[in-house]
């Protein structure tokens, strides 16, 4: 089946802008062209996605284009192509671990107000802060009893 690139866009989640964006820079290097007109095929969307995932992970867009070379190029350059997933991979991997540092933070501090607001001060808690820098998280007290609320 043939899709125009408004279809595309469309089944994508992004303006027509962005392909037109990924075309100019020969990241579509598969797409053909009638009449001037950019026709996808449903053999363009396993391209598309992985386009897509390199872009959520702010993948740059001159290392897309190496890929995209390199895929070009063919069989010669599969060590160097698994090389770049690999990398792309650990930095994923990197992304995740700190962003689930960052929902262990941001769960303490759900705790915090929840309590606060539960004994309507925050007095009690302050004393939980410890006073020395430090970038560990927070740890929600296993056994906190608000003075306010006993």
């Amino acid at each position: 089946m043939s899709y125009s690139i408004g279809e595309v866009a469309k089944i994508m989640g992004v303006p027509t802008s962005t392909l037109r964006y990924y075309d100019s820079m020969g990241l579509l290097p598969e797409v053909r062209r009638e009449n001037g007109r950019r026709v996808f095929e449903d053999r363009d969307f396993k391209w598309l996605r992985v386009l897509n995932c390199m872009k959520k992970i702010n993948m740059p867009v001159s290392k897309i284009k190496e890929y995209v070379e390199l895929v070009q190029q063919g069989d010669s350059t599969l060590e160097a192509r698994y090389a770049m997933i690999l990398e792309q991979k650990q930095n994923i991997e990197q992304e995740i671990a700190e962003l689930e540092r960052c929902r262990k933070e941001f769960e303490y501090k759900e705790w915090y107000y929840q309590t606060a607001i539960k004994a309507g001060t925050e007095k009690d808690l302050a004393t939980l802060m410890v006073d020395r820098p430090t970038l560990d998280i927070d740890i929600i007290p296993k056994n906190y009893k608000s003075k306010e609320v006993e």
